[in-house]
């Protein structure tokens, strides 16, 4: 997925959007060697195992599992993908810019 997540940070910077990772590598070094190689410049947090804690709260089953957020946090979408994934985060985004151009209220 790292070569999609990639194009999604160049298409969508500068925008409201952000990649998250959570990673289930059990070697702290190697992922890092990893990300390094796979050039993962978003935020990325290593959770030491498929049981960790951020799995656990966030009742993950599978790996990789996909959550989409909208720009308030919550979730919109789980574990789609391809033209659908596309179609929603393009949604989002422009939803979260019309609300940061609205009039507060």
């Amino acid at each position: 997925m790292y070569p999609h997540e990639r194009s999604l940070v160049e298409k969508y910077k500068q925008r409201p959007f952000a990649i998250l990772g959570v990673n289930s590598d059990k070697d702290r070094e190697q992922l890092k060697r990893r990300m390094a190689k796979e050039n993962i410049t978003w935020k990325s947090f290593f959770e030491g195992g498929t049981g960790g804690p951020i799995a656990t709260r966030w009742n993950v089953q599978a790996w990789p599992t996909l959550y989409l957020l909208d720009a308030k946090g919550v979730i919109r979408l789980k574990d789609v993908r391809g033209k659908r994934l596309e179609e929603a985060i393009d949604k989002l985004v422009k939803e979260a810019e019309h609300r940061a151009r609205a009039p507060a209220k």
